[in-house]
């Protein structure tokens, strides 16, 4: 398939944040866009502003004709929809082939010098980060991300001058494994999506087999305690928050005023006084891998040093909402180990004040999975909101709700609620900082907060 000819493309899931910023690609092209989600969201108005045409409603008839009757339409899909889906049932009884969205972006990024930045954590971060640094340079760079960049307030980043992509390379379903990137990055392999590999040694066996596929040359740059996993692999350089063993790593770190202030080794020397917005020092983290990516393609220390003051920071990635009456954060988190990371951000920040934690549990299958783990981070914080899962793809699995990861909690000031009840607790318990957590629908309860609270 010749994508540059390609002038109507439909999406099945195009409110979901990787098809969304395909679908705003196409529509950066000229094509005519149309497509299908479950519900509205933000994401799906936004992308009626900037011109595309979407349906909440499963059926064929509200698939535009022109779009049926034209042979040279794209149809994408996200592995997320259900099989049972009547539109892509329709769409396949009419004989149209349908490509997921990673078959896309790989076809995308063959014309491209293509950064893939993978993790099963931390790599809308540092894909944020590292498209911004190449943005802001000579270089420049487009960029599929997972996140909303608030310095350019979408997921997509175009230029039409730069050879570079920089895509977050995404495990789920064995995304990643389209790409061939010309540098690599790999930011932890801990056990998720289980129910897509069965078992911890195949996701490991797919991020070994992505750092493989790099283009001859390629460079793949990897968190220092994963150096055991590459050994056998050539061109290969690791980063660290600060150890000194690492190719890349920060010294000299300094907290003022809630920023991080720091130096940058790296392989050819030091690039010092370096500043990162964001708080907490897992973003730090994020950040020397992602100058590591930057430093790499070529990118000299002192555009990195101008860009890293100007980057202002990726929606609901530790993002401050409010800070009065009380300190209100937001975030993405779903996994454990980034439940653990964001949590022990804010003890950072606010190390005497209680902090209270509202999680809503991603997928049955995760909960299953990792109801232990959850229960050990979210322990972490002084106070626990737990709201019911959110299924996403998934049916119900008998047997596990919240109330498992309730249970194994040892924190004694916890409590499971309904949606519906939970600003009515917040005025109850009057929070010092909140933490609002989860990768479902929660972020449409930071709103009603605000109103509530403002």
């Amino acid at each position: 398939m010749k994508i540059e000819t390609v002038n109507k493309v439909f999406f099945i899931g195009i409110g979901g944040i990787g098809m969304s910023a395909l679908a705003r690609y196409f529509l950066s092209k000229g094509a005519t866009v149309s497509g299908y989600d479950l519900t509205p969201s933000s994401l799906t108005s936004k992308l009626e502003q900037e011109g595309a045409s979407i349906t909440f409603k499963d059926e064929l008839a509200h698939i535009p004709q022109d779009f049926i009757q034209d042979e040279n339409t794209l149809y994408i899909y996200t592995p997320a929809i259900p099989e049972e889906n009547k539109l892509k049932k329709h769409l396949i009884s009419l004989h149209k082939k349908l490509y997921k969205r990673a078959e896309i972006l790989g076809l995308l990024s063959k014309s491209y010098e293509c950064v893939g930045i993978a993790g099963t954590h931390g790599k809308t971060t540092i894909s944020t980060i590292t498209a911004h640094l190449f943005h802001q340079s000579p270089l420049a760079c487009n960029a599929f991300l997972g996140g909303i960049s608030k310095n350019y307030h979408s997921n997509l980043i175009t230029s039409s001058q730069s050879k570079w992509m920089v895509v977050e390379a995404d495990e789920f379903d064995r995304s990643f494994l389209q790409l061939h990137p010309q540098i690599a990055l790999i930011s932890a392999m801990d056990a998720d999506h289980l129910d897509i590999y069965g078992h911890h040694d195949n996701l490991i066996q797919a991020f070994q087999q992505y750092a493989a596929q790099r283009k001859e040359k390629g460079k793949l740059v990897y968190k220092l305690h994963l150096a055991s996993y590459f050994s056998e692999v050539s061109n290969t350089y690791s980063y660290d928050l600060s150890d000194i063993r690492a190719d890349f790593h920060a010294s000299n770190i300094r907290l003022i005023k809630h920023q991080f202030h720091f130096d940058l080794k790296h392989p050819k020397g030091l690039i010092k006084d370096l500043l990162m917005p964001m708080p907490g020092k897992i973003n730090l983290e994020n950040t020397v891998a992602a100058c590591s990516t930057a430093l790499l393609a070529g990118i000299n220390g002192d555009d990195i040093r101008k860009a890293l003051a100007g980057f202002l920071g990726i929606k609901r990635r530790m993002e401050k909402v409010f800070s009065t009456p009380f300190h209100y954060y937001d975030d993405y988190a779903h996994h454990p180990e980034e439940i653990k990371a964001a949590i022990s951000s804010l003890q950072e920040l606010y190390p005497t004040k209680e902090i209270t934690v509202v999680f809503q549990p991603h997928l049955f299958s995760r909960t299953q999975d990792f109801a232990a783990e959850f229960a050990q981070s979210l322990s972490l914080a002084a106070k626990i909101i737990l709201l019911d899962i959110y299924p996403a793809r998934e049916k119900a699995i008998s047997g596990v709700s919240s109330e498992i990861i309730l249970q194994l909690i040892k924190t004694k000031n916890k409590q499971l609620l309904k949606k519906e009840a939970l600003l009515s607790e917040l005025k109850k318990q009057k929070p010092q900082v909140l933490f609002t957590l989860g990768a479902g629908d929660i972020d449409r309860l930071v709103e009603p907060i605000k109103q509530s609270f403002l």
